[in-house]
């Protein structure tokens, strides 16, 4: 009889990312695996977003169930399993409800969940040797490559090792004020933590998703909403008539509003193939062009579906569309533009006709994210000044329940928008607080005091210093992500100006730093001497936010997941 030898997988974080990390696993039938999931908290599935950690009963999902991967089952169909108590606590009636519907963000965690469990039932019912383990935190990976092991630290004080080990440990928005400065958040995760009574004004940093979030939970706790004929209507509570918000944004901007997507996956099939990125870089000294890209996955979108819209910019570089297309929002007031937008968007969902050049740009974003790590490093400083301020408000995909909230917080006085310069600074007060210092749109320099700051700029793309796992650090077994300079010359003058970020190794080379850690296509970790480690996968986005410049949450994990397995079995 053979004796089979089983290959050790681990998953780390049990969260949306490892749901379909496993769900390949799964999938790949493999009889010589055995999986083990290391999830912190006792819920499966949820990981940050989807959970209290990350949000509270007034929170919504920005994706339709259309819209996301394929699971076990569908939302819809799942929908009519739920107990008919928790759906009236969030006010959904299944015989109204579709795969076109968005759901409030607890509710999708607790699908996640659902389907996180089926997939393990399944794994048990086809013989397959899984185990979950809840309730246990990693807390370090010590790399053995004399075994060809990993082991796997843990709060339990177990020291299991594994022959491969994928890091899906999610979402990290470090503590860095909060705690030492009373009134001061450092996010506004778990949002619980924000719904206190207030009757001053709030100072929020960024006009973002995770602003609105911020939003949505401050308002409940200082006021209500009601609905008169047919309109949304808050109103400040009694006790807290000063209640207000205002939000510091240094693009003066709101997101755009979700509409209905003619691609619910966003063309996933539009990106470039291996064979493509790779004769775009011979052609290049090695380097993606992102003008490339940006015909490829976007302009040329448009020639036969929509050929007047093609017409218009199939000349325009792109920094002459971003500018053309951010023109308009800059000439309107936010608010009016908001207002225009969500009426815009309602006719797009009620007519199922998309906002073509929105939705193409979507397309962009998921198509250049995965080569992004063989842009020039000047490329990558164009993508980050021009292209992703652009990218981060289209499709930001706000739901219509969100947006109706700002605009009756807007109406009722209660919520306003600020633009900042880039040098405006957050000044912590030992007392308590803060001091917004900036300089207007009339480069008027201003210092308000705020009793209470929450920062809402989104999770923050974590350097290589923040990596939970400080064995892999200390033994060099991964490494700072960096980009090539194409022309020494333009090295040089950022480093004249003084970018910090700009380093050379003594050579003729110049690099520029990029946020978190180095990988290569099949999302392993690089080390310091560039030799990718057969052992350890990353799809954890905080860490990876160099080479994969827009993580886009579900769409993230199921193209990151698809990449793995290819490599894995």
């Amino acid at each position: 009889m053979e004796i089979i030898t089983k290959k050790r997988i681990a998953i780390l974080g049990g969260g949306p990312a490892g749901l379909f990390m496993f769900k390949r696993l799964v999938e790949s039938n493999r009889k010589d695996l055995t999986i083990h999931v290391f999830e912190r908290k006792k819920q499966l599935g949820a990981g940050m977003p989807y959970s209290e950690e990350g949000a509270n009963q007034e929170h919504i999902t920005n994706v339709s169930g259309n819209e996301i991967p394929d699971l076990v089952s569908p939302v819809s169909e799942w929908i009519e399993t739920v107990p008919k108590e928790t759906l009236s606590r969030y006010a959904i009636d299944p015989e109204n409800f579709n795969d076109y519907k968005v759901l409030p963000r607890l509710l999708f965690g607790q699908y996640l969940s659902a389907q996180f469990e089926l997939i393990v039932n399944k794994a048990e019912k086809d013989g397959m040797d899984v185990e979950v383990f809840r309730g246990v935190e990693v807390t370090d990976l010590v790399d053995l490559p004399k075994y060809e092991k990993v082991m796997v630290m843990t709060d339990a004080n177990d020291k299991p090792e594994y022959d491969h080990v994928i890091i899906c440990t999610g979402h990290n928005w470090p503590h860095k004020v909060e705690g030492s400065v009373s009134g001061y958040f450092d996010s506004p995760y778990p949002p619980a933590k924000l719904a206190f009574k207030t009757n001053d004004a709030v100072a929020i940093r960024g006009s973002s998703l995770t602003a609105i979030d911020a939003i949505r939970t401050l308002s409940r706790a200082n006021g209500t909403f009601t609905r008169e004929n047919g309109r949304l209507i808050f109103k400040n509570s009694e006790d807290c008539p000063n209640f207000k918000m205002i939000m510091f944004s240094a693009s003066g901007m709101l997101p755009a509003i979700r509409f209905h997507l003619e691609d619910s996956h966003l063309q996933k099939d539009a990106v470039l193939s291996k064979a493509e990125v790779d004769q775009n870089r011979l052609q290049n000294e090695g380097f993606l062009s992102l003008d490339y890209v940006f015909e490829k996955n976007f302009k040329e979108m448009f020639r036969e579906k929509e050929p007047a819209f093609y017409e218009q910019i199939k000349d325009m570089k792109m920094e002459d569309f971003v500018a053309a297309m951010m023109d308009l929002r800059e000439r309107l007031e936010p608010f009016q533009l908001f207002k225009a937008e969500y009426t815009q968007a309602e006719k797009s969902i009620k007519r199922k006709e998309s906002i073509y050049w929105k939705e193409m740009l979507a397309v962009l974003s998921f198509a250049m994210n995965y080569p992004a790590k063989y842009f020039s490093a000047e490329d990558m400083m164009r993508l980050r000044k021009d292209l992703m301020p652009l990218i981060s408000i289209v499709i930001a995909f706000v739901p219509q329940g969100s947006a109706e909230e700002m605009l009756a917080l807007y109406d009722a006085g209660i919520l306003e928008l600020v633009k900042v310069d880039i040098e405006s600074k957050v000044l912590p007060q030992s007392e308590g607080g803060i001091i917004y210092q900036y300089n207007d749109e009339q480069d008027q320099p201003q210092s308000p005091y705020f009793k209470t700051f929450v920062d809402c700029i989104g999770q923050p793309a974590l350097s290589f210093q923040d990596f939970p796992f400080k064995s892999l650090v200390q033994d060099q077994r991964i490494s700072s992500a960096k980009l090539k300079f194409r022309d020494p010359a333009v090295a040089m003058s950022e480093m004249k100006n003084g970018n910090e970020k700009v380093e050379t190794n003594g050579t003729e080379n110049y690099y520029l730093d990029v946020p978190g850690i180095a990988i290569n296509d099949n999302f392993q970790v690089v080390d310091a001497y560039g030799a990718f480690n057969e052992r350890i996968y990353i799809m954890a986005v905080p860490y990876i936010g160099g080479y994969n410049p827009d993580y886009s949450g579900l769409d993230f994990g199921e193209a990151a997941s698809a990449a793995i397995i290819e490599s894995l079995v």
